[in-house]
């Protein structure tokens, strides 16, 4: 058995040596939140197309522990910065899934919109505006109480996505890119996730011009309406600046920064004179 990093949505993961072959294993215990969003990655694991996500074996619970065992998978963490030789792969991988995932195959999942709605980040930043909120976003937070419904409705769709795609859930086997991790998949507009690798892309380096140029080439962000992006950019900063100061973690403050320079981009783009520069 060799244990590998459980992360923050398992409380046990390893790849184990067995009789037919190596497997991957990850577990969260019962009475762990991480439950239910297990048993959604087990529910759609069979949707996916199995070029692109590793098959799901076995399911089991036991002594308080749910555990899930997978096709074991070989490859490394992919790379996003400029120039990487990762960045077609996974622009193949997630042209894919769009057109394999739309319409949403018939499983039981629940609605991206919907739970971005029952958040309403903005308007707990409004109702308790941090103390160490920037002066930017300061100035946003009006604009974006306002305009945070039509950006939950842009959202809504009917694709499966996966909604959390970032180099530690990508794994560049050979030529391939493979999408792990799917517990926190849900019902959206077919452009989610590309939208979210745009932020992504912004943290490892590039610039907002740049990455959006890359999610350009799948055929979902070229349906996207150019308002939408501009709804998605903002409401992403809503949420994860509410995450960043009511449930801080080490990887928060980066993934803001990221998203508040693409916000900023948008607006720069689109409104250059309603936001307080």
């Amino acid at each position: 058995m060799e244990h590998a990093p459980a992360g923050i949505n398992a409380d046990f993961a390893a790849s184990l040596d067995t009789d037919t072959g190596p497997v991957f294993v990850k577990g969260v215990r019962l009475d762990s939140r991480k439950a239910s969003a297990h048993r959604t990655e087990a529910r759609v694991n069979g949707y996916l197309p199995a070029t692109l996500a590793p098959r799901l074996l076995w399911e089991a619970e036991a002594a308080g522990w749910l555990l899930l065992g997978f096709e074991h998978v070989s490859g490394r963490h992919a790379d996003i910065g400029p120039g990487s030789p990762d960045l077609p792969l996974i622009l193949a991988a997630v042209t894919e899934l769009q057109g394999a995932l739309t319409p949403c195959p018939p499983v039981e999942v629940g609605s991206f919109a919907d739970q971005w709605e029952r958040l309403a980040a903005w308007r707990l930043l409004l109702n308790e505006i941090p103390a160490e909120l920037d002066s930017w976003t300061r100035d946003l937070l009006v604009y974006s109480v306002e305009n945070e419904p039509a950006a939950i409705e842009a959202m809504r769709g009917d694709s499966l996505t996966h909604t959390d795609v970032q180099p530690l859930n990508i794994l560049i086997d050979g030529d391939h890119a493979r999408l792990i991790d799917w517990a926190w998949s849900r019902r959206a507009a077919p452009w989610v996730d590309a939208a979210f690798l745009v932020i992504r892309l912004i943290g490892a380096g590039h610039s907002p011009v740049d990455a959006e140029r890359w999610a350009a080439r799948t055929p979902a962000w070229q349906a996207m309406p150019e308002q939408a992006r501009t709804l998605f950019a903002v409401e992403v900063l809503g949420v994860w600046e509410w995450l960043l100061h009511n449930r801080p973690m080490p990887h928060r403050a980066a993934l803001t920064d990221a998203a508040r320079l693409w916000a900023k981009h948008r607006l720069d783009r689109d409104f250059p004179d309603r936001i307080a520069q």
